[in-house]
């Protein structure tokens, strides 16, 4: 898994790097199939943007956040984007098979 972190109109610290990982790690326990993960956080005037784009088996995963401080923002991305793994990794479960076994029970 490859991890980019970008900053436009902000240098990307390491205590900034640290806690975009320590975030993607919980994004991490949901789902390990990551393939490429590219962090963007941006400040434009009083708004911090954070945004990601994950890509997974089978599709992309974008979400962005907005929020007066960056660390906010980059919580209220890793918020979106651990509903929208979850979201994938259902649809990736086949429940038809589950049905199936419990038809067959006598």
């Amino acid at each position: 898994m490859q991890l980019n972190v970008t900053g436009h109109h902000v240098e990307i610290t390491i205590a900034l790097r640290g806690y975009v990982e320590k975030k993607l790690g919980r994004i991490m326990r949901h789902f390990d199939q990551l393939i490429d993960n590219h962090f963007v956080l941006t400040v434009e005037k009083l708004q911090h943007k954070a945004e990601a784009t994950l890509r997974v088996r089978r599709e992309t995963i974008h979400a962005l956040a907005i929020d007066g401080d960056m660390y906010a923002a980059i919580d209220a991305l890793a918020d979106k984007l651990e509903r929208r793994v979850r979201k994938h990794k259902e649809k990736l479960t086949d429940h038809h098979a589950q049905e199936a076994q419990k038809s067959a029970r006598p």
